[in-house]
């Protein structure tokens, strides 16, 4: 299979072209305030919003272009049957399933979006899939309903995906779709920012659009799964290895 390189500031170009509105209100905000307010305080308080916005791209330039996120090797550890099934699941922006497709050439890759425009409302995803065609044969499902049988999944990939599901009750079910097909040695990959130090120092108030740790795991525990392994990819970012819950690892 043809290796899959990508363009050394993608993933930063993606965040600005999908974001620009936030940019071009802030520029706006910042001129203007510069511009016309007499008050030093003032004039601080949108520098230092200035420098926070500009360390805030510098770190996501760095998690989403110069490091290991999209090579993958962090899955290196993730191992399954030969030729068995593999889920990725995404939000409506699928940068993944290529990559995976890619390392597990053997494996029955099947890939699915949960984008609701009616419960999924930001307008960055919105841009995203007007920008990019889909993965060849991405099915559209329900957060409520995963068309796969029961235990028929070895692992489901959720990369940078199941934060776009804000309401807590429809996680639960989301997650308990996902036990329900996971085959009894499967595993669930969920990577997310959490609402973390390091989240905090790199987005400011920007870290609320993400969950705590704890949340996630009132997620997961009410579905009846466990975490079993957290990886950090970066210190910004956590991979949580899930498997049902009373089973030996």
């Amino acid at each position: 299979m043809e290796k899959i390189n990508r363009t050394p500031f993608q993933g930063i170009v993606n965040i600005i072209r999908f974001n620009w509105h936030f940019y071009v209100l802030f520029l706006l905000i910042l001129v203007g305030g510069l511009l016309f307010t007499q008050y030093p305080l003032t004039r601080l308080m949108l520098c230092g919003a200035a420098i926070a916005t500009l360390s805030s791209l510098v770190v996501s330039w760095y998690i989403y272009d110069r490091s290991d996120l999209y090579t993958l090797r962090w899955l290196d550890d993730i191992k399954f049957r030969p030729h068995g099934r593999i889920v990725n699941i995404h939000a409506g922006f699928d940068e993944t399933s290529q990559l995976l497709a890619h390392k597990y050439p053997g494996a029955d890759l099947q890939v699915f979006d949960f984008y609701n425009p009616e419960m999924h409302t930001e307008v960055s995803i919105e841009r995203a899939r007007k920008r990019y065609a889909p993965y060849a044969g991405t099915r559209t499902i329900s957060t409520a309903a995963v068309p796969l049988e029961a235990a028929s999944v070895d692992v489901v990939f959720l990369l940078l995906a199941a934060h776009e599901i804000r309401d807590p009750g429809e996680r639960i079910i989301f997650f308990k779709e996902l036990y329900r097909c996971l085959a009894a040695d499967g595993r669930i990959v969920v990577l997310e920012h959490l609402r973390d130090a390091p989240n905090f120092i790199a987005y400011t108030i920007g870290f609320l659009h993400f969950f705590s740790r704890a949340a996630w795991k009132r997620a997961f525990n009410n579905a009846g799964l466990i975490v079993v392994k957290e990886k950090k990819i970066t210190p910004f970012l956590s991979a949580l290895i899930l498997q049902k819950n009373g089973i030996a690892s």
